[in-house]
C-alpha cells in the first residue's frame, strides 16, 4: 500500500473546514495537537513524544494552511504538501513561537476558534496561551466542533489505512499461540505480541493492554507483571499498532487449558452481543443504539458497567468520537469507523471483554477485523 495521501486528500479536507468556517464566522483555525496537524498535512513524526516543544498549524479561511514549527521541523513539514512554513528556533525560554504565531493569526482576523470540546486538548503551555491571547485583538474561542465532525467521517482513502492496520492486527492474534502457554510469563507474552505485530507490518505499537487470571480478570488497562500463565487462566490481548499513522483497536481472549464453563458461556454473549452492533451499526442509527442492543444482551438491559462504555470512535487516535454510551446520540454515517467493545461480569470482580473494528457503509457495517468465533483459541498446556 502507498504510504501517506495525494495532495488532493489534504486540499479536501481544508476546503471541507474552510467552508464550515465561513458559516460559523470564523477568519482561522489554530491546530497544536498531532493529529490534527497531520489531518490537514500529512505531517508525520515520532517527535511529538517530546513535550518541550510546540508546533502550531493555522487555516485561513481562504488559501492554504500555514505552519508556525519549531525550525528542527522545517525540513520535513516542506516534504508534505505545505509551502508557508514559519519557524523558530525551539525551545526558547523567552518567546517559544508566541510573537511569531500572534503575527500570523493578526494577519488573518480577528476571530480564531480552536478545538475546544470533549476528547480535545491544548498542546502548549498555558502561560503562553494567555500570552497569545493578550496579544491578539480578541481571545480565541471554540471552532464549534469543526474539526471534531470532519475527522468523525473517514475518507475512503483514510478506512484503508485503518483497514490494513486490522488486517496486520489479525495476523498476529493468528500467530499468538506461538509465544503464548502456560508457563510463559505475562510479560514476556506482551514483548513478544509486540514483535509479532512489528513483524507482520506495523509501524510501532503504542498500545498493549490486557490480562491473565483464571475465571476472568479484574482489569484490562494494567501493565504486564511477571506471572507465568497457568491452566485455568484466560489471557486477553488488546492492541492499537499504528500502519501509516492510523490505528486498529481490538482484542482476543485466549484460554489456557480448560477455562470453565462459566468463562465460555460469557464469552460467546459477547460474541452474540458484537454481532447483534454489527446487524444496528447502519447511517441513522446512533451511538446509543448500539449500546442498547449490546447491553441488552450482555446485562440484560441494567445500563453498562463501570467501564463506561461499550466502544468508540478509531483512525488517528485509539480511541476518537463517539463513544458508545446511553447519552451519546450521534448519528452514524458512511465512513465512521467504530469499535464494538462489550464488557460482561462473570463473578464479583471478574470479568471478560471483547473488541472488534468497523466502518458503516451505505447500507450497513462491514468487519475490517476478522470477527472472532464462539470458541475461544486454547494455548498450550
Amino acid at each position: 500500500m502507498t504510504k501517506g495521501f495525494p495532495t488532493q486528500e489534504f486540499q479536501t479536507r481544508v476546503a471541507k473546514a474552510q467552508a464550515r468556517m465561513v458559516t460559523q464566522g470564523l477568519d482561522a483555525l489554530l491546530l497544536t495537537t498531532e493529529p490534527d496537524v497531520r489531518y490537514f498535512t500529512g505531517y508525520l513524526t515520532r517527535f511529538w513524544e517530546s513535550p518541550c516543544r510546540p508546533w502550531f498549524l493555522v487555516i485561513p479561511t481562504a488559501g492554504d494552511p500555514i505552519a508556525v514549527i519549531p525550525s528542527i521541523g522545517a525540513v520535513l513539514m516542506a516534504r508534505t504538501w505545505i509551502t508557508d512554513i514559519r519557524t523558530w528556533r525551539a525551545p526558547d525560554l523567552d518567546d517559544d513561537g508566541v510573537s511569531l504565531l500572534a503575527d500570523t493569526l493578526r494577519q488573518l482576523g480577528p476571530r480564531i476558534g480552536t478545538p475546544s470540546g470533549i476528547q480535545s486538548h491544548l498542546r502548549m503551555p498555558l502561560d503562553d496561551f494567555a500570552r497569545l491571547n493578550a496579544a491578539l485583538p480578541q481571545p480565541i474561542g471554540a471552532d464549534g466542533g469543526i474539526v471534531q465532525t470532519l475527522r468523525l467521517v473517514k475518507s475512503d482513502a483514510e478506512i484503508e489505512k485503518i483497514r490494513a492496520a486490522c488486517q496486520i492486527a489479525n495476523r498476529a492474534f493468528l500467530r499468538t499461540p506461538e509465544i503464548a502457554r502456560a508457563g510463559v510469563p505475562l510479560e514476556r507474552v506482551y514483548r513478544d505480541f509486540q514483535r509479532l505485530c512489528l513483524d507482520e507490518g506495523a509501524d510501532w505499537v503504542p498500545y498493549l493492554a490486557g490480562s491473565a487470571a483464571p475465571g476472568g480478570y479484574g482489569d484490562v488497562i494494567s501493565p504486564a507483571d511477571d506471572r507465568p500463565l497457568a491452566v485455568g487462566d484466560v489471557l486477553m490481548l488488546d492492541t492499537g499498532l499504528v500502519h501509516d499513522g492510523y490505528f486498529c483497536d481490538f482484542d482476543r481472549n485466549f484460554a489456557v487449558g480448560n477455562v470453565g464453563a462459566e468463562v465460555n458461556i460469557a464469552h460467546s454473549t459477547l460474541i452474540d452481543a458484537t454481532h447483534a452492533a454489527f446487524a444496528t451499526a447502519r447511517p441513522g442509527a446512533t451511538a446509543a443504539d448500539l449500546f442498547h442492543v449490546m447491553d441488552k444482551i450482555v446485562t440484560g438491559g441494567a445500563g453498562g458497567s463501570d467501564t463506561g462504555r461499550y466502544g468508540h470512535g478509531l483512525g488517528m487516535n485509539l480511541t476518537e468520537w463517539p463513544s458508545l454510551i446511553p447519552t451519546d446520540h450521534t448519528p452514524l454515517a458512511k465512513g465512521m469507523v467504530l469499535t464494538l467493545e462489550p464488557g460482561i461480569e462473570i463473578a464479583p470482580g471478574m470479568a471478560l471483554v471483547h473488541e472488534e473494528n468497523i466502518v458503516i457503509s451505505e447500507t450497513g457495517a462491514e468487519w475490517l477485523s476478522k470477527p472472532y468465533g464462539h470458541v475461544m483459541t486454547r494455548l498450550s498446556i
